[in-house]
């Protein structure tokens, strides 16, 4: 009845936690390894899952369609590997599936960061696309990727996510999600410019601190609206300075 999808690429910690809660309840659990050189592949074979080494190759989407083609059951719950799965949850999409009211579900996001539950700002108000049927649709974009499913419910309980333990870890993110992002733009034709440098990434903070009221999320809520604008900032500048090396090779 239903296949659970895990990417991975040193995760080693992170599977040894989330396995366990899916391992025995889903039919199947596969996972989709960018050649792992940690215990990674070790501990999800010990576990009792399956493991095929598949290449990031800097797209998400490609990475995740991998693994909605090589699943042996019609339902699919990607669940990434830093995130953990309640029973509350597992019992809503076993019923949610039985209903077979729609092809895909909404479910909520929690995120967990330095030990808080983030409850406002954009991290507060998640809800993704992570149950469906395999043949309901594929995922697009290679990073910040969606699943383009048409006829879509919502689910209650939330996947919980331990986001970026340490800083440094949430910057090498930033900086590996920033570059895939500005090739993609740069790819489709669009352009930016020295003046959305500047104001996109002020806009942002805004947005989350004051406006999604990050401010409530005390310490860790000024952290990841910080972050956030960082995001937006590097962004678009690798963006522009992209842009200029091909205007002039031009």
């Amino acid at each position: 009845m239903l296949t659970v999808i895990v990417l991975t690429h040193n995760s080693a910690g992170d599977v040894k936690e989330l396995l366990p809660q899916v391992v025995g309840w889903a039919e199947e659990v596969l996972v989709v390894d960018d050649g792992s050189t940690d215990q990674t592949r070790e501990i999800v074979e010990k576990a009792g899952a399956r493991v095929i080494t598949h290449e990031l190759a800097n797209d998400y989407s490609r990475q995740r369609n991998f693994g909605l083609d090589q699943a042996k059951n019609e339902w699919v719950l990607f669940v990434d590997a830093d995130e953990r799965v309640s029973e509350e949850l597992k019992k809503e999409i076993v019923t949610a599936i039985k209903a077979g009211e729609n092809d895909g579900f909404l479910i909520p996001r929690h995120d967990i960061f330095w030990g808080s539950r983030l409850r406002y700002g954009e991290t507060g108000f998640t809800a993704l696309v992570r149950l469906g049927k395999r043949s309901a649709g594929r995922w697009r974009r290679p990073v910040h990727e969606v699943w383009e499913i048409n006829r879509v419910g919502k689910l209650h309980s939330p996947l919980i996510h331990f986001s970026h333990p340490q800083l440094s870890l949430f910057l090498d993110d930033i900086n590996r999600y920033t570059t895939i992002e500005a090739d993609y733009r740069l790819k489709k034709g669009e352009q930016t410019t020295m003046a959305a440098i500047l104001i996109y990434p002020m806009g942002k903070f805004v947005f989350n601190y004051v406006v999604r009221l990050g401010w409530w999320d005390g310490f860790p809520g000024l952290v990841m609206a910080t972050m956030m604008s960082l995001h937006s900032l590097m962004m678009r500048a690798k963006w522009f300075e992209k842009q200029r090396i091909m205007s002039k090779e031009q």
